[in-house]
């Protein structure tokens, strides 16, 4: 009984982690501290699947709470973290109405992350790839933008930053599809594992090239996801 339980108690501390990142943001203001916290979320999020595999003790309740946690802590959470990083600066900028036309995307984030969740329960074409951009995955991206500091003084910047959010809202509750991460461990060789190759290698091109050129800062975690999206494009391009 005990072992059954220990991979919802890790999806629990995702749960956990997504309630704080949400009191960092909305009461302590700390978007730093914020974007920590669903850091450590998704961190957990990686391994109560794969605690439950190698304990042997899958379950639907499992599956189930996993989401309800994704939807806080990857959904609701970096919405709040957008929400003090465009709502305060852009007051000084525009009236009250352009502000909350610019947080919409954001607004809606919550939304399509907890349809894209409830779709993917139900989807048994996405066991070994996705479709439609994951919810943690579209976290990662403002998690990295607050991670690095990049506060919405400008409305250029603002509405920048609120077109992304509702590309990777539609892309959250999409067709397209998105290869896996998950390496094959069976067979390493290049041609079971090429794409994971691939992506890596571009991961280490991207932290590269911002080592040697700009200024390091978390900002290459949303420069990587991105990577992620548009190297899931070519694939589909190149499948047709």
């Amino acid at each position: 009984m005990i072992k059954r339980q220990i991979p919802n108690l890790i999806t629990l501390g995702n749960l956990f982690c997504g309630v704080e990142s949400i009191f960092a943001a909305l009461v302590q203001n700390d978007v730093m501290v914020a974007a920590l916290w669903i850091c450590g979320g998704i961190f957990l999020d990686f391994f109560d699947g794969m605690a439950a595999r190698l304990l042997k003790v899958p379950s639907e309740l499992g599956k189930q709470l996993d989401s309800l946690a994704d939807v806080v802590t990857s959904g609701v959470a970096p919405a709040f973290i957008m929400f003090r990083l465009v709502e305060v600066p852009m007051k000084e900028i525009i009236p009250l109405w352009g502000v909350i036309l610019v947080m919409i995307p954001f607004l809606l984030m919550p939304l399509f992350s907890a349809y894209r969740l409830a779709k993917f329960n139900i989807d048994t074409r996405q066991s070994h790839s996705f479709l439609g951009l994951p919810v943690p995955a579209n976290a990662l991206i403002w998690v990295g933008i607050a991670l690095a500091g990049l506060v919405a003084n400008s409305l250029t910047l603002a509405i920048v930053l609120a077109v992304v959010a509702m590309i990777t809202n539609i892309l959250m509750v999409s067709e397209m599809p998105m290869f896996s991460l998950k390496f094959n461990f069976k067979d390493m060789s290049w041609k079971s594992n090429s794409t994971q190759y691939i992506f890596l290698s571009g991961c280490a091109l991207i932290a590269v090239i911002e080592m040697l050129f700009f200024k390091p800062s978390w900002v290459v975690l949303s420069l990587i996801i991105l990577w992620y999206i548009l190297m899931s494009l070519l694939q589909k391009k190149h499948a047709e």
